[in-house]
């Protein structure tokens, strides 16, 4: 009875999914308030549906209370979200706010299915980031001595990256991490915020070549910092997202091309010095010929995705527990397997959807300033997205990075939940310029 409960309900959460995945990109078309607030409830109503039916299966599958006690707290704490928000800042994105808490939705879902003491855990550091949070698109708004703050950026984020050589912990290679008892932080998911602040203020008043070459030493440093600890794919996030700032700043294309050649050599030069390239090229390049050692993480990925198939196993009926490191680097997988390749996909639309709201922001708001943050942020959250969903798909060498708002991790949840809410702020600020123009 379970499997048949589980496998249809995957139908209605494809219809769903592809509803809501649609109405990303239908939201921007020209239409009246009254029906861009019926297509907001519309995707509010989905979400939470979807929510409420997992729960569910969930529930038939465990038949523990303790499944029906967070789906009811996950519930109202997102209800309460949805309805501060939008009293506290009457002109923020309420379509922004749908999507943050349907990634966290999915992510809670698969976690519980996954690990029910990972998903409480990840709620909770959640529920404290967005409360946190709430004052993050206020100071935005309101601080416009931000942009002065540049070398505060640049050494401050610089010198919290190189603690980790101090107190900092090795965890899957890289030894990228402080720990404290159950405590543990990875400076670099929070310094990419700072990252980005430092070159936007570096580039705001002024591009010509000696700003630029200054910057760059900086941003070298951060990558190199970043090479150092072997975390490869926050070295190449950091590279990328400095590239195509810069290009975004300058206009000038020699700086993109550049830019591009010499990653490329760098990385060939990484392929020769780190044993762990080395590594995670091979398992990319043939995993099927060392499917019993290094190439194992990324043949299991491949199987659950291929056992899937479009329409998937049903919720609870797969084998994602057969993936290391599933619940993070890997939930993609398990996505796919059990909800089925058609949702996996609808879910990349949404990931779209979000991107192309974040440069339609940065096209709007008039702020030279704040135009390069809100692209810098919407280049280094699809380049995640990118990263995560091409390791696991055997399209790129696994680079370890985690699926935005999804993947078990208290601080990438952290710190993209700071990211959306200044993308919040500057939201904010281009409707306020929208309305001074007017």
């Amino acid at each position: 009875m379970l499997n048949i409960i589980s496998i249809w309900s995957n139908y209605i959460f494809m219809i769903m999914c592809a509803i809501y995945a649609i109405s990303c990109f239908t939201v921007f078309l020209p239409s009246s308030p009254e029906r861009q607030v019926k297509r907001m409830n519309r995707q509010e109503f989905f979400m939470f549906v979807f929510h409420f039916i997992c729960y569910v299966v969930l529930f038939c599958k465990t038949l523990d209370v303790r499944v029906i006690a967070l789906y009811f707290m996950q519930a109202v704490f997102f209800k309460l979200l949805i309805f501060i928000y939008g009293h506290l800042y009457a002109d923020s994105s309420r379509i922004m706010m749908n999507h943050t808490c349907f990634l966290l939705l999915i992510g809670f879902v698969m976690l519980t299915r996954l690990s029910f003491d990972q998903a409480v855990k990840q709620f909770m550091i959640v529920v404290c980031c967005s409360l946190g949070a709430l004052v993050v698109p206020f100071i935005v708004k309101k601080a416009y001595w931000l942009k002065r703050l540049r070398w505060v950026y640049g050494i401050g984020g610089l010198l919290l990256l190189s603690t980790v050589f101090i107190i900092g912990t090795t965890k899957n290679g890289s030894t990228n991490w402080i720990s404290y008892g159950s405590f543990a932080l990875q400076p670099s998911e929070f310094v990419k915020i700072a990252f980005v602040f430092f070159i936007a203020a570096m580039l705001d008043s002024k591009a010509d070549f000696r700003r630029v070459l200054i910057t760059t030493v900086f941003a070298a440093c951060h990558v190199m910092v970043l090479i150092l600890e072997k975390d490869l794919g926050g070295a190449l996030l950091y590279f990328v997202v400095y590239v195509f700032m810069c290009y975004a700043a300058t206009g000038r294309l020699v700086y993109l091309v550049g830019g591009f050649a010499g990653g490329a050599v760098a990385a060939r030069l990484a392929y020769h010095l780190f044993s762990h390239v080395r590594v995670r090229f091979a398992a990319w390049r043939d995993p099927w010929s060392i499917i019993e050692s290094r190439g194992y993480q990324i043949t299991q990925s491949l199987f659950a995705i291929g056992t899937g198939g479009w329409f998937g196993m049903g919720l609870t009926q797969g084998r994602p527990e057969d993936i290391p490191v599933v619940s993070s680097d890997f939930i993609f997988a398990a996505i796919a397997e059990e909800l089925g390749v058609f949702f996996a996909i609808c879910l990349i639309m949404i990931y779209l959807g979000v991107f192309i709201h974040f440069l339609k922001i940065a096209l709007d708001v008039e702020e030279r300033f704040y135009k390069l943050v809100a692209y810098g942020f919407s280049i280094c959250f699809i380049l995640q997205v990118f990263l995560t969903i091409g390791g696991v798909t055997k399209f790129i060498p696994s680079t370890g990075v985690t699926l935005p708002l999804i993947s078990y991790g208290g601080s990438s949840a952290a710190s993209t939940l700071i990211i959306f809410a200044i993308m919040q702020g500057v939201f904010m600020i281009a409707y306020q310029e929208d309305e001074e123009n007017e």
